[in-house]
């Protein structure tokens, strides 16, 4: 039973990218090692830019120096 978990900044992803994201790990997972689809499990976070860290401080304010 493969168990994949992704995280992600909350900043706009739709429900639609989500989607996305679940069938192509999906798919991926069946193609490369063969696991059922049936089995396999992907979770996603998203985490408030405040509560991740980049390149030595928070991403809200590493993204507002980047532009």
């Amino acid at each position: 039973m493969p168990y994949v978990n992704v995280k992600i900044t909350r900043d706009g992803v739709t429900a639609r990218q989500k989607a996305q994201i679940v069938a192509e790990i999906t798919a991926t997972l069946e193609r490369v090692l063969g696991k059922r689809p049936e089995y396999t499990h992907i979770v996603i976070d998203e985490i408030d830019p405040e509560n991740w860290g980049f390149a030595g401080m928070l991403t809200s304010e590493y993204r507002k120096r980047q532009g």
